[in-house]
């Protein structure tokens, strides 16, 4: 939702101690990161790739120039989310950012295993271990 019109969700959110979290793009524009980040809280969420969730390669340089971009208009964290496939996606992303936002690898591999639903989280905590340890080395 952009910030223009969520007055009412804003408000609504504030009253449960809850912060909307806004989305910025490759594509947005000094002027919109600046309304877009005066009306957020909580953190910001910068998608850095154009196209959908789980599809193209991850520019770690891009996403770098981005969130310097966005820094010079707001001192919220950044969590960036898509493309962060694996452990050395989630390591770049992580040394520039905030906050690291994954989905659909794990959505993917929950797809993968449908006939084995019991190894679902075995396979979940296998991926999410070897991202954060890629994190934190």
């Amino acid at each position: 939702m952009p910030p223009e019109e969520s007055e009412c969700l804003v408000a609504s959110l504030k009253a449960h101690q809850l912060d909307p979290i806004f989305l910025l793009a490759p594509t947005t524009t000094d002027d919109r990161i600046a309304s877009i980040t005066a009306a957020a809280s909580g953190y910001v969420y910068y998608v850095s790739l154009k196209g959908v969730t789980g599809s193209n390669a991850l520019d770690i340089d891009s996403v770098k120039e981005r969130i310097a971009t966005i820094r010079q208009f707001s001192q919220l964290p950044i969590g960036v989310g898509f493309g962060i496939k694996d452990a050395q996606s989630a390591a770049a992303v992580a040394r520039c950012a905030n906050g690291v936002v994954v989905g659909s690898v794990l959505v993917n591999r929950i797809a993968e295993l449908q006939q084995t639903p019991e190894l679902i989280p075995a396979q979940l905590q296998a991926i999410m271990s070897e991202m954060r340890q890629a994190m934190d080395a």
